[in-house]
């Protein structure tokens, strides 16, 4: 896996184009990217070609190339560096990759890779004669504790035996992969135990065995004694359906599961209730800044034909430097200058407590003062920023 390399030409196509509603889905994809970050896209576009195509071809790593501006080259070295993108042709009806790192190899994948062989190709990468099937082994698909395991498409297929990886590459290859259900293949659920829960089996005691108690003790309590507070207290309300104690999990109750999962689709997104507005904390309160008539605020100046570009200062930004330039500073000589109870000033109005010490702003400024880049060089033995 360490040299990817694209397919030879006889098997490249001439031109590649987006299906029409993909080509909409790309355009909004590039659209959540800033103005001149589009490259940022590159991943999700990449993916997206190979969904609709089944891998990724030279003419695919050009078009998008130049739908977000991009070297050929650039795309390339992404395309070729990342193992999820097939750069060559794969099985029409499945490409099966098998998990060959340390659990899935101790819980039998060789086995599974053999059946591949006999049921594929010899080799990975390969299609079948009919070129409906090819497969690949690949690092760790992150279900190690269902190992071993193979994925196609999106979808695991995990505590595969080779008799149950034969039957699913044989459903596959009749083109009725989708009736197989994905994820475990024995009698499990998700990664609990085979055969069914082992701990946690006794019920729980009835609720009105507890209240019966906590009225016993609530008799017997000194009058005086602090209340004590709802076993609930200290939990945020919710109506997520997951978090009501009378439904019942997949293991004990499937069907009561399968009405779970439908009525935690229907919840809104946030999937809270509306509970009491917490007591408003004042934001002047905690962000207000010190008076600008305070007797610690740094001397301001008339702003200078050529002001010092602040900037250069390490955790000085646009947005700092115009706040400072507003109360008057404009030079390093300015900030070399300040005594503690300015600097203390200077950082309780721009709301960023104890930048200016953790920076050291007034030493660099010292030196930017004194002699500028190259003295800023000697101090700090690096370009300020």
């Amino acid at each position: 896996m360490s040299v990817r390399r694209l397919a030879e030409d006889q098997f490249q196509p001439a031109a590649f184009a987006f299906s029409d509603e993909n080509a909409v889905w790309a355009d909004k994809t590039i659209q959540k990217y800033p103005a001149g970050r589009q490259q940022s896209a590159v991943i999700p576009l990449l993916m997206r070609a190979q969904e609709q195509d089944g891998w990724v071809t030279r003419a695919a790593i050009e078009k998008i190339a130049d739908m977000l501006d991009m070297a050929y080259i650039r795309v390339l070295e992404v395309a070729t560096f990342y193992t999820q993108f097939q750069l060559h042709p794969v099985g029409t009806r499945a490409h099966v990759q098998v998990c060959g790192t340390t659990p899935c190899m101790l819980r039998g994948s060789e086995a599974l890779m053999s059946i591949c062989k006999s049921k594929i190709h010899a080799h990975p990468f390969e299609r079948n004669a009919e070129g409906t099937l090819s497969w690949e082994e690949v690092e760790c698909l992150g279900a190690c504790v269902n190992a071993p395991m193979v994925m196609i498409g999106k979808d695991t297929y995990e505590d595969l035996t080779p008799e149950r990886l034969e039957e699913i590459i044989d459903i596959f290859a009749a083109g009725n992969g989708a009736s197989i259900k994905p994820g475990t293949q024995i009698d499990r659920i998700f990664s609990a135990p085979e055969g069914g829960p082992t701990s946690l089996t006794t019920e729980e005691p009835k609720a009105r065995t507890r209240a019966k108690k906590a009225d016993a003790e609530s008799v017997s309590a000194p009058v005086d004694a602090a209340p004590v507070p709802p076993s609930e207290a200290g939990r945020p309300k919710s109506t997520d359906a997951e978090t009501n104690a009378a439904l019942k999990t997949p293991a004990t109750a499937p069907k009561a599961a399968a009405k779970n999962a439908k009525a935690a689709e229907e919840q809104p997104v946030s999937g809270t209730a509306t509970a009491e507005p917490a007591p408003a904390v004042k934001a002047e309160a905690a962000t207000a800044k010190p008076s600008l008539t305070d007797k610690n605020r740094p001397s301001g100046i008339e702003k200078p034909a050529a002001p010092d570009d602040l900037k250069m200062i390490s955790g000085v930004g646009p947005k700092i430097e115009a706040t400072l330039n507003e109360i008057g500073i404009f030079t390093f000589a300015q900030v070399a200058s300040w005594k503690k109870a300015e600097r203390e000033w200077v950082d309780g109005y721009l709301n960023f407590r104890g930048r200016i010490e953790r920076d050291d702003w007034v030493k660099q400024a010292k030196a930017l003062a004194k002699g500028g880049e190259a003295e800023y060089i000697r101090v700090f033995g690096k370009k300020p920023r």
